[in-house]
């Protein structure tokens, strides 16, 4: 297992939920942090908790992973510094709660963009230190709703069914990069009241499934052994993650199932 003390270590999507439970992981094994969410606030607040936990440094960086431009300043920055990261785990995202033929395509990019072209753009306008590290880590936070389509999360389905395609090939070319699939079902975070409607306005409702999910902490402890470990995909869950099973030995039995599982 890779030991991240004093390792330089990012953290997209930072401010709360599975991001922020990662990074204080890594913290309590002496990391350093660079946590990045578009919410200054909580990413102090984080920084904070990584910083009681034992992080080496936690700082906080304000970048909207929807912005080309802001991803742009986000790594002059750190460029400017010197820093290079030993670890990337590429977590920022939005969710979808809309059917698929209510969503308007102007909602469909806006998840594309965040969930997909974000962490896209943001690895390769960081290709000059891939190029050069002898190792580096890439987490990618995928999520069941990425091994198949699943009511009301056409396009978040989409974005995140992407992500594989695009992490593998890179792998697959760099010797020098592992990448772990995070691929969590129903997390305890409030993922859902952020979630967009299909005209973009905001879901703001803490879904049922989603508040009877795994412990987000718990969450947290597999990704980031997953991480150390350099597994290639890790699923994390309960029961719904049946599902990934089902539809990859039975598809048949998934489409008569899968309609009927609550969205919510």
């Amino acid at each position: 297992m890779i030991d991240y003390q004093g390792k330089n270590i990012l953290v997209t999507g930072a401010s709360s939920g599975i991001g922020a439970a990662i990074a204080c992981r890594f913290a309590a094994q002496g990391a350093r942090l660079f946590l990045a969410a578009r919410n200054l606030a909580k990413l102090e607040d984080v920084c904070r908790r990584c910083m009681e936990a034992g992080a080496a440094q936690a700082e906080a960086f304000v970048v909207d992973f929807s912005s080309e431009s802001s991803i742009d300043a986000f790594v002059e920055t750190v460029k400017g510094r010197g820093v290079s990261f030993d670890c990337l785990v590429l977590n920022a995202g939005i969710s979808q709660r809309a059917l698929t033929l209510d969503t308007d395509i102007s909602v469909d990019r806006k998840i594309m963009e965040t969930d997909y072209f974000g962490p896209v753009y943001l690895t390769k306008k960081l290709s000059y230190m891939l190029r050069s590290a002898k190792l580096v880590n890439i987490a990618v936070t995928s999520s069941i709703s990425g091994l198949f389509g699943f009511p009301l999360r056409s396009a978040y389905c989409a974005a995140k069914a992407a992500l594989f395609g695009f992490f593998e090939a890179l792998e697959l070319e760099n010797p020098n990069i592992k990448v772990t699939f995070l691929i969590p079902g129903r997390i305890n975070t409030e993922i859902s009241k952020s979630a967009v409607l299909g005209d973009g306005s905001t879901y703001s409702q803490m879904d049922a499934g989603q508040a009877n999910g795994m412990d987000v902490d718990k969450c947290a402890r597999i990704a980031v052994r997953a991480i150390s470990k350099c597994k290639h995909r890790q699923l994390i869950g309960g029961v719904e993650l049946l599902m990934v099973y089902i539809k990859k030995y039975c598809p048949a039995l998934f489409f008569k199932l899968a309609g009927k599982v609550s969205a919510t």
